[in-house]
């Protein structure tokens, strides 16, 4: 692939990012992500299509509304950002192929439900449930081999959200709400898309961050233990980790056990 490959999809990352902005913030408050037209939540003026290129604007607005004045969070540059490093990342792993496309759609789905879940500790139905129905629609016929050969058709998309779900939703029901609806209808999507082998995978290293991260917060931030912590972004890099290393991790799991 060209340079310019990676230019044209950079500059996708980054306009798709700037939309991922408008999800995060109206999904939560229940707002259509389509209408009215972006806007200064101070002031309520509409943000000018010069006055919203992504990063650009930003930087020559020096993080201020154009109109009066109040602060802009970086937050909103960075979300672009990532999203673009982040298509980057796909595009290299799997080609402008069908799969890196897809991997790229579920890149922004989990920017968002990220963001949304450390902001509002919610996992919101619009997004997961209508994941789930792609997820058993594209993931068998899109993320299959060669590019995640662990996957192996409609059966492991559907085992895997089974299997995710019903963890979640029997650790719900043990712990009596140690687990939200959200991260159980969540960990069921990436199953669907992912099949069983990745989503054991993503429990797998998403609970391993938790755990750090949760005795980090104790220990040096002196966090109570029944504390409730966001679980989604730990889900996030778990699957992120079974998209672009679970090849990897196979092949060599397979060598281990044999």
């Amino acid at each position: 692939m060209g340079i310019f490959v990676y230019v044209e999809f950079f500059l996708y990352g980054l306009v798709v990012g700037s939309f991922l902005n408008v999800c995060i913030y109206r999904i939560p408050r229940k707002k259509s992500v389509v209408s009215p037209p972006s806007a200064c939540p101070s002031c309520g003026t509409k943000i000018k299509p010069w006055h919203n290129i992504p990063i650009l604007s930003y930087v020559m607005l020096r993080g201020r509304c154009a109109y009066c004045g109040a602060g802009i969070s970086a937050r909103y540059p960075l979300i672009e950002l990532l999203n673009a490093l982040l298509y980057l990342a796909a595009l290299r792993r799997f080609g402008p192929s069908p799969a890196g496309v897809l991997v790229m759609a579920l890149i922004s789905t989990f920017i968002v439900v990220t963001f949304i879940d450390l902001e509002h500790q919610i996992i919101p139905d619009s997004i997961t449930l209508p994941g789930i129905a792609l997820g058993l629609i594209l993931g068998p016929l899109v993320l299959r081999a060669p590019y995640t050969p662990w996957h192996t058709g409609f059966f492991n998309s559907l085992i895997g959200m089974a299997l995710g779900g019903g963890v979640f939703y029997l650790i719900a029901a043990v712990s009596r709400g140690g687990m939200g609806g959200g991260d159980i209808k969540l960990i069921a999507m990436i199953g669907a898309f992912l099949g069983w082998r990745a989503v054991l995978l993503t429990i797998f290293v998403g609970s391993l961050l938790g755990a750090i991260t949760g005795i980090w917060l104790m220990v040096f931030k002196g966090m109570k233990r029944k504390t409730p912590i966001p679980f989604g972004p730990f889900l996030v890099a778990g699957a992120m980790s079974a998209i672009f290393y679970g090849s990897t991790f196979f092949r060599w799991y397979g060598r281990l056990t044999l």
